[in-house]
């Protein structure tokens, strides 16, 4: 007797799934990925991080909220923003440089930032660490607004990759 067409197919679907995952699941510790939780590392007692508005070194306007916003973007994926007086710790960022130039690929233009980060918590010594990186850009095709936005797009994806790195290293050092 046979099964239906459809039964035996659900049944060959699910087999495929299951030897897939254990496939899957088989090689994943040999390849370097661990299924631990991001910002493990920080200090003993330090459950949730307050981050005030970063200070501005540069001549850019506005750019410090940029560089909290990704910052604390950071913290909540992470699991670990707090607000006010229930913060059992905080970072204190400034950004310390931007520029922009060409480069010499091209027609692109590159965008760099420093940012310094101080976790600070009562009884402890500061952690401090300075994140610097690039992203390149193209200028567009000659219209300044169009330029402007391609700059602001960058300085935002180097924000939020050198704040996640800025986390990583502090989270990492204690």
């Amino acid at each position: 007797m046979s099964l239906p067409f459809r039964t035996a197919s659900r049944r060959l679907h699910l087999a495929v799934l299951l030897t897939g995952w254990g496939a899957c699941s088989a090689l994943l510790p040999g390849c370097g990925y661990r299924l631990t939780p991001r910002g493990s590392g920080l200090p003993p007692g330090v459950e949730t991080v307050c981050a005030p508005i970063f200070g501005n070194d540069t001549s850019e306007p506005a750019l410090e909220t940029v560089f909290t916003r990704y910052f604390r973007q950071e913290l909540t994926r992470v699991g670990r923003l707090g607000s006010g007086a229930s913060c059992d710790a905080r970072v204190e960022g400034t950004v310390l440089s931007l520029w922009s130039s060409p480069t010499i690929v091209g027609r692109f233009f590159r965008v760099a930032a420093t940012v310094r980060l101080r976790l600070v918590k009562e009884g402890l010594p500061p952690q401090e660490t300075v994140i610097s990186g690039t992203e390149d850009y193209l200028p567009g095709t000659g219209d300044v607004l169009e330029a402007e936005s391609n700059r602001q797009a960058a300085m935002d994806r180097l924000a939020e990759v050198l704040m996640r790195d800025g986390f990583e290293r502090l989270a990492n050092t204690w």
